[in-house]
């Protein structure tokens, strides 16, 4: 019996290992107070953007709704990570989640309000810098994982969410 159960750990223990990259092992919460574990998203491309309610690029949010609605069936998770890093974000995450509702009907998960930048940046966004060797310069910067976990593209704020860079690396990935 013991034999077996040791077979069984060299077998499932690196399998399961294996079932979420090391840069989707976080957890958070959205705005509306559930609980979002990135390792949810693990094969799958995901489009990250830290955004903000009151920036002069916030018009991409109906940018990236449209790709969240066209390719979620094939597989592509869109997250927004709203930070106030750059002084335009709204105070609460009750008035963000409000706001990008009603003005920009966004329905991809969003993240509650935190740090993107600098010492008190998020984990999952030191990860994303370190990975690219580009933090954000801004809101709306973007990056682009690829269902393996592991390779990351970036893009930054001027790239539109519909963009030929993103859209030419994004579509070779969906299912």
């Amino acid at each position: 019996m013991k034999q077996l159960l040791f077979a069984l750990t060299l077998v499932v223990a690196p399998a399961l290992a294996q079932a979420c990259p090391g840069l989707l092992d976080h957890r958070y919460t959205s705005l509306q107070g559930k609980p979002v574990d990135l390792c949810d998203y693990a094969n799958r491309p995901i489009l990250v953007v830290n955004t903000a309610s009151k920036c002069g690029y916030t018009p991409q949010f109906e940018k990236l709704e449209a790709l969240h609605q066209r390719y979620r069936g094939r597989g592509l998770v869109v997250l927004g990570f709203p930070s106030n890093d750059f002084n335009q974000e709204l105070a609460t995450n009750q008035e963000i989640a409000q706001f990008c509702k009603l003005t920009y009907f966004v329905e991809f998960p969003m993240i509650e309000k935190g740090s993107v930048t600098g010492q008190g940046a998020n984990p999952f966004f030191r990860q994303l810098a370190a990975t690219t060797g580009e933090a954000p310069r801004w809101n709306f910067h973007k990056y682009l994982i690829a269902p393996d976990g592991k390779t990351v593209y970036s893009f930054r704020t001027q790239v539109e969410p519909d963009s030929r860079e993103i859209i030419g690396k994004l579509l070779p990935m969906l299912r």
